[in-house]
């Protein structure tokens, strides 16, 4: 027998039912997009052994999805050394209680371990000071139920039980937790509306999303005017489907990119130097912002255990605020 070895392997099970909208879909690219999937070679390795079923059927990697079927997907987790770890890391926190924890997350911080970023998580963070109960899942992915981007802060939940991991997750698959965005966007909008356009993954960078992808999936986003900066525009913005980079893509889809969005809306050289001629101070500050202006506003939900309906807000945050405060200056 070998000594002590560095790794240990579980079997744990998801089951997820299809969204009619993603109808067409390869089995394995979308089992790839669940927010609480494995890696892309664990669903390979999964689906090769006969581990994955459509409706109670062995299926083949390749199979399109209708809508409505029932997905089981069985694999096999290894465990490595380096996987998450609890962390001693300050929190904002809204809400706690058995159930869950509500996060108001901080603009840089990433939600669970990658490629790059093994510590300093979200995670960690929840591992140490919220650890959740009987989880069987990934540590990585501990009691994680959504995700938002490394460089958009805002309001975040965290399961604390398998139960309430489960609740809050078909919740999401049914599109009753509503969520509101705060954004700034360069450009002058003149009115609300609503955005409905597919998204899928760029056809030639394969980092960014896209509403000309060859392959993708519904997307719908709703906007209201909070208040114009004749250079720049506050929305509230509210998705009504999750899809990866979903608000930055639409709105610099329609020619209003998030203030700060390197990815999707950075000007150029020459559009930079009018606008500090034409704006002064204001175009600095749109020029400044580190990130990209985009902040999970509020959340409203079913409270897992009890049931009751709960919104929670997340306050804007300084560089948010004083974005903000720059562009209304005279």
């Amino acid at each position: 027998m070998s000594e002590a070895s560095d790794a240990s392997e579980a079997d744990h099970r998801r089951t997820y039912l299809v969204d009619p909208d993603d109808s067409g879909q390869r089995l394995d690219r979308w089992l790839a997009g669940r927010d609480d999937a494995p890696t892309r070679s664990q669903i390979a390795a999964a689906i090769a052994r006969g581990d994955v079923t459509v409706d109670d059927k062995p299926a083949k990697a390749s199979m399109r999805l209708r809508g409505g079927e029932c997905v089981v997907l069985r694999f096999v987790h290894r465990e490595q050394p380096g996987d998450a770890v609890a962390e001693d890391i300050a929190l904002e926190v809204l809400f706690a209680d058995d159930d869950l924890v509500v996060v108001n997350k901080a603009a840089g911080m990433v939600v669970h371990p990658a490629a790059g970023h093994r510590a300093g998580t979200l995670v960690n963070a929840i591992l140490h000071a919220y650890p959740p109960t009987g989880w069987t899942g990934p540590a990585d992915r501990a009691g994680i139920v959504h995700r938002l981007d490394r460089d958009t802060s805002g309001v975040i939940l965290v399961a604390r039980t398998v139960a309430a991991h489960e609740k809050l997750a078909a919740q999401f698959r049914d599109r009753t937790i509503k969520k509101e965005y705060a954004a700034v966007v360069r450009g002058n909008v003149d009115k609300g509306g609503e955005i409905d356009a597919p998204i899928g993954r760029h056809p030639t960078e394969r980092k960014k999303m896209s509403i000309a992808a060859r392959q993708s999936r519904s997307a719908l986003t709703v906007y209201e005017v909070e208040e114009r900066f004749e250079l720049a525009t506050f929305l509230r913005v509210s998705p009504h489907t999750g899809r990866t980079h979903q608000i930055r893509v639409h709105l610099a889809a329609q020619g209003w990119p998030i203030v700060g969005d390197k990815t999707y809306g950075a000007p150029g050289p020459k559009t930079l130097a009018r606008l500090r001629k034409q704006w002064g101070p204001r175009a600095a500050a749109l020029v400044g912002m580190k990130r990209q202006a985009l902040h999970a506003w509020r959340i409203a939900f079913d409270h897992p255990g009890d049931g009751r309906r709960m919104t929670l807000e997340a306050p804007l945050p300084a560089d948010l605020t004083e974005l903000l405060d720059a562009l209304r200056a005279p």
